[in-house]
């Protein structure tokens, strides 16, 4: 398998807070702070995909973080 071909686990946070249907990849939960935490499972062109549609919608990126897939993110 081509490494850009395989499905990573992410956690990307942004600023406000943000419906499920704009991200129906990713699991939306709201977060006290006032900011939305997206997770879910990814391969490259996903994650660029899921980076593009963060700034078309006028979002602030606070964070990306790759995490071991044991950690409970659902599969997209």
């Amino acid at each position: 398998m081509n490494h850009s071909d395989r499905f990573i686990a992410y956690r990307i946070r942004v600023e406000g807070l943000v419906r499920q249907d704009r991200f129906e990849d990713l699991l939306a939960t709201p977060l006290p702070e006032g900011e939305t935490l997206l997770c879910g499972r990814l391969d490259q062109a996903g994650l660029h995909g899921v980076l593009n549609r963060i700034r078309d919608l006028g979002l602030v990126l606070i964070a990306v973080h790759r995490v071991p897939d044991e950690k409970g993110i659902p599969h997209a």
